[in-house]
């Protein structure tokens, strides 16, 4: 049976905190998994909430502060301890291709899976998969950053009222969905598109054109909100978002859950982060991440 959710492993921003582990993503996606800005502590949450080091296909680091990338280390180690039997592919801001090997080299073990190295450069496609095709945007930060988006290619659904009036039934109908039409009937008469789900991760940044292509139109959206409104400048200073901001962007991307999370450690009602985010006009799903938590993707409209 095939799985779509978020298992959140960390929530924090810049330091850990009694409740809050470093930031930690895991987004399964049927078969595979995509982790996202392993930080610090990023294995012993993975025990916690019973992902194995099998279950990784990819992992996608946004940029090399420590709070999204201190976990690499062990993750990686993990993998090659565990004997993961397939490939695990790692993007990363190929500017900080020194702290990436860094990290994969950080102590002495035994290489034993392959492990492919895919920096990202610029703008574009990573990868494209029978399931989706991941893409990345560059993001507004002090050091260069990246979000990243999944998107499932299109598909159509049959129509079966459609298809009774027009006599196709049983093995008639696969034949129509191969060829387009049948007997004078278009695949357009007896169907209609159903649209792939798309998700994204974006982290940390300022408001940029890059957000707002990653949010467009996204069933998942999962986004920093470090700071509260009334912090805004500091939140521009330091490369960035407020609840309000991030809101803002899924309002108008139309995304239909929004995940909030990377908080600061300075403030102690996450509450706050959610009041702020309807303030600001957002509509649909919303979710103020806390560690451990599972979040599905929405079911197709």
């Amino acid at each position: 049976m095939s799985v779509r959710e978020l298992v959140v492993l960390g929530t924090a921003s810049q330091v850990p905190t009694r409740h809050r582990n470093h930031n930690g993503y895991l987004l399964r996606w049927d078969g595979e998994g995509l982790l996202f800005d392993p930080g610090e502590g990023t294995q012993r949450q993975m025990l916690r909430a019973g992902v194995a080091a099998h279950d990784l296909n990819r992992i996608c680091v946004t940029h090399f502060h420590g709070d999204h990338s201190l976990g690499l280390a062990g993750v990686i180690q993990r993998i090659n301890l565990d004997r993961v039997p397939h490939e695990v592919t790692a993007h990363y801001p190929k500017s900080g291709q020194r702290f990436f090997d860094r990290l994969r080299y950080a102590t002495a073990y035994r290489e034993t899976v392959r492990l492919t190295e895919a920096p990202v450069a610029a703008d574009g496609v990573l990868a494209r998969t029978g399931g989706y095709t991941l893409e990345a945007r560059r993001l507004s930060h002090p050091v260069e950053s990246y979000g990243y988006r999944l998107t499932e290619p299109d598909g159509r659904r049959m129509l079966p009222d459609r298809l009774a009036a027009h006599g196709i039934k049983g093995p008639d109908v696969g034949r129509i969905q191969r060829e387009g039409s049948l007997n004078g009937v278009q695949l357009d008469e007896v169907s209609e598109v159903r649209h792939g789900q798309r998700f994204a991760f974006v982290m940390d940044t300022r408001l940029c054109d890059g957000v707002h292509a990653l949010a467009d139109g996204c069933d998942l959206l999962v986004i920093e909100s470090t700071f509260l409104d009334e912090d805004e400048q500091l939140a521009v200073e330091h490369g960035h978002l407020t609840a309000g901001q991030a809101a803002t962007v899924a309002r108008d991307a139309g995304v239909r859950h929004l995940v909030l999370t990377h908080f600061s450690q300075r403030y102690s009602e996450p509450e706050e982060f959610e009041r702020q985010a309807r303030a600001a006009g957002y509509e649909g799903e919303l979710t103020v991440a806390h560690d451990l938590l599972r979040v599905p993707v929405p079911k197709r409209r």
